[in-house]
Parts: structure tokens; C-alpha cells; sequence
């Protein structure tokens, strides 16, 4: 099969279901975008998996999962993104064994999958029956994620005049009270300013 490689573009707020949110995965040479709709525990893990350095105090689901996979000395290889039936899209998780490369795959929710995906750093893949049937052209080019930070500062309200190291302390107690959207734009905003010091 000619699997298309997909990487993630973004999270977003969901405009057209309430509670759930948009990941954006992009074919790397068409820069066709996979729209998937998930659910609100899923997009905070995909985030926390992304931003590595942001640790919770206590291990999300997918972070048990991993950690069980890695014990059992198999690795997640790659995702797999086969089908899309009434909006709704199917997914494989392929493990192979370390020491003797046995093969292993599992069905997972798509949300799932791309969750486990990004703490094993393992490529997306999906066919081009599900890239045409599902994907869309949307220009996202520099411009749309400075709109996006510019509306994201203004809701964050006076994030700006606090010092780097009231940030810092605001991050921290929002790992502790595991509330990862809060630590998501506050992280954000310590990034901006370090870039700024550089």
C-alpha cells in the first residue's frame, strides 16, 4: 500500500462541536489537512506528548500505555490511519518486538493512536483513499498562526505583565493542580520571552 506520511499542523478549539477539538495532521508534499474531531482529555495528552518538556505529576493514561509497551521490549513504529466511515476514522497501532521483531497490531481510536504516537516519535500514515475522501486544501500558511497568538494573548488578558518568574511559579502550580490548558499558554508565553532574550 502507498501510505501517505501525515504530521501534526495543530490543536484547535472545536467551532462546530461543543467540548471537543480539531487535530490538524498535514501530507507532508500536498500539505492536504486530515481534519480529526476529538475529545477534550485526548487533545491535552496529544499536547503534553508534544511538549516534552512539560511533565504532569502523575502519569496520563497514554503515558502508562507507553511505558508498559516499552517494558514488554516491543515499540510503536508507526500509525496507521485506514478508513473513514460516516466521519468517523480508523486507526492501527504497529508495535514490533525488539528482540525478535515480531510484528503486533492493534486497532485504536484515532485520537489514541496519535496520542501513543507522539511519545514514541513514530511517523502518521494514512492511504490516499482516506486523503481524498477526508482531506482538505487550507492555506495555513505564517500568517494564520500569528492571528491565532494574537487572539490567544488577548484572551489570556495580562499574561504579559508578569514577570518570567511569576510565569514560571503559574506553570508549576498548574502541572501540580493538573490543569494543562493553563500550563499549555503559559508555557507558550515563557517560550516567547526566551526567544526575545536569545
Amino acid at each position: 500500500m502507498d501510505y501517505k506520511r501525515l504530521i501534526i499542523r495543530g490543536i484547535s478549539y472545536s467551532q462546530t462541536q461543543s467540548g471537543a477539538y480539531a487535530l490538524l495532521l498535514e501530507h507532508e508534499e500536498t500539505k492536504v489537512k486530515l481534519p480529526v474531531v476529538i475529545g477534550n482529555f485526548e487533545a491535552q495528552s496529544i499536547s503534553l506528548g508534544l511538549e516534552k518538556d512539560i511533565h504532569p505529576p502523575r502519569p496520563l493514561t497514554h503515558d502508562l500505555f507507553a511505558k508498559f509497551v516499552s517494558i514488554t521490549n516491543y515499540e510503536l513504529v508507526s500509525v496507521i490511519i485506514y478508513q473513514i466511515i460516516d466521519g468517523v476514522f480508523f486507526s492501527n497501532l504497529i508495535f514490533k518486538n525488539k528482540a525478535n521483531n515480531e510484528e503486533l497490531i492493534m486497532d485504536a481510536r484515532t485520537s489514541d493512536a496519535v496520542a501513543m504516537a507522539v511519545r514514541f516519535d513514530a511517523p502518521i500514515y494514512t492511504t490516499p483513499q482516506v486523503l481524498s475522501e477526508a482531506g482538505i486544501l487550507l492555506e495555513l500558511d505564517e500568517p494564520a498562526p500569528q492571528d491565532s497568538d494574537s487572539e490567544q494573548i488577548s484572551a489570556e488578558g495580562d499574561l504579559a505583565s508578569l514577570t518570567l518568574q511569576d510565569l514560571q511559579k503559574l506553570l508549576e502550580d498548574a502541572v501540580k493542580d493538573e490543569d494543562f490548558d493553563a500550563a499549555m499558554e503559559l508555557q507558550q508565553e515563557i517560550k516567547k520571552r526566551n526567544k526575545k532574550i536569545e
